[in-house]
């Protein structure tokens, strides 16, 4: 019988996720697989909410 507590004194492992874009430092934005800027994609903004990336606050001091 495992104790109740051990449910939550155990943190369940983290989900694996992929994120369908990349980061490009030359264009300054997250980008698909294809070339094309990763906001232009209405069904991955819908289903991810957002693009965001570290970019901005590693590149301009007043982010």
């Amino acid at each position: 019988m495992r104790p109740f507590t051990l449910n939550y004194a155990f943190p369940r492992p983290l989900p694996i996720v992929v994120t369908p874009y990349s980061f490009d430092e030359s264009l300054q934005l997250n980008v698909l697989p294809d070339g094309r800027p990763a906001v232009t994609d209405r069904d991955l903004l819908l289903a991810a909410g957002t693009t965001t990336s570290t970019a901005g606050s590693q590149t301009h001091f007043d982010d």
